[in-house]
């Protein structure tokens, strides 16, 4: 018996909530008008994070991605989060190998 899973890339993109304070993003707007970028206005600094994982299908990675995001890639305190998951890949797997 064999299970096919598919191999899928997701891209989380975390930021910090609008109302809390970036003292990062400050920096860097300080910089670029220092370096005559006057036009810049606001910078807000994030991370985005590319992860790959094996689910079965796209609500599956989906589910275990919000998961993750809310378990530790992201504080839901001060932080916001965006996924985006690519089309998977195949990958199929014996079940008798595990």
């Amino acid at each position: 018996m064999s299970t096919t899973l598919e191999t899928y890339t997701a891209r989380v993109t975390v930021r910090l909530r609008a109302s809390v304070n970036d003292p990062q993003g400050a920096t860097v707007l300080g910089g670029l008008q220092e370096m005559g970028f006057d036009g810049v206005r606001e910078v807000r600094v994030g991370k985005t994070l590319e992860i790959t994982l094996v689910a079965e299908d796209v609500g599956s990675a989906r589910r275990s991605i919000d998961s993750m995001c809310e378990q530790l890639l992201a504080n839901p305190v001060i932080e916001t989060f965006e996924v985006e998951i690519t089309a998977p890949q195949p990958l199929t797997m014996s079940t008798t190998a595990w």
